[in-house]
Order: structure tokens, then C-alpha cells, then sequence
């Protein structure tokens, strides 16, 4: 068998923010249907901007299997251990910044590091 290897994605707080709140068909399938070619990773502070930024209305309808496949497909990493230095407050700028590139539809190239 040929040694194929696997794609790595990180996802920045903005896509992770569109999956949970969002129908996006590809960003749906690349994480509910996730490949064996494809390895998806997140620092733990975009998981802490993506839900933090997320409204009030958001937080209450938030499809807890859409999080649980998330968390089942995704590598988290520690941005404090890997960055070597304090993770950053969410502040109400970059709150605006993540909530305006999420409103785009997910686009391979633009969205992940």
C-alpha cells in the first residue's frame, strides 16, 4: 500500500467560530466527514476566541454534536506551551475581527495557518 501523507489544516478562531454557528456545506464536511488525508489542528486560544466571540443567541443554539465532532477530529494545541509566552485577553476589537472574516465562506487557502 502506498504511504500517503496526511494534509495538516490549523483552524483559526473565524472558522471554528462559522462551523458552530454557521451552514457552511464544505466546512461541514471537511470536519463531520474527516478525512484520513486531512489532520485538523487548533491552538486551544482559538477555541477560547471562537466560542468568546460568539453572541448570546449563538451560545444558546449551539449544536452540541457539531462541538463533540469537533473535539473528536481536531488536535488541540496549547498556544502557551508552543508560543512560549501568556495567551492573550479577547478583547472587543479582535471580537469584531473574528465575527466580520466568519461571516466569509470557508475557503481552504484563507482560513487555516
Amino acid at each position: 500500500m502506498e504511504n500517503v501523507q496526511q494534509q495538516k489544516l490549523f483552524l483559526k478562531p473565524e472558522t471554528i467560530l462559522r462551523f458552530l454557528t454557521k451552514e457552511d456545506e464544505y466546512l461541514d464536511t471537511l470536519i463531520m466527514c474527516n478525512s484520513a488525508y486531512t489532520q485538523l489542528y487548533c491552538f486551544d486560544q482559538s477555541l477560547y476566541e471562537a466560542i468568546g466571540s460568539m453572541t448570546p443567541e449563538e451560545k444558546k443554539k449551539i449544536n452540541l454534536n457539531k462541538l463533540t465532532k469537533l473535539f473528536e477530529v481536531i488536535d488541540v494545541i496549547s498556544a502557551r506551551e508552543y508560543f512560549k509566552k501568556p495567551k492573550t485577553i479577547l478583547r472587543e476589537e479582535r471580537v469584531t475581527e473574528i465575527r466580520k472574516q466568519g461571516e466569509q465562506p470557508f475557503t481552504r487557502g484563507e482560513h487555516h495557518d
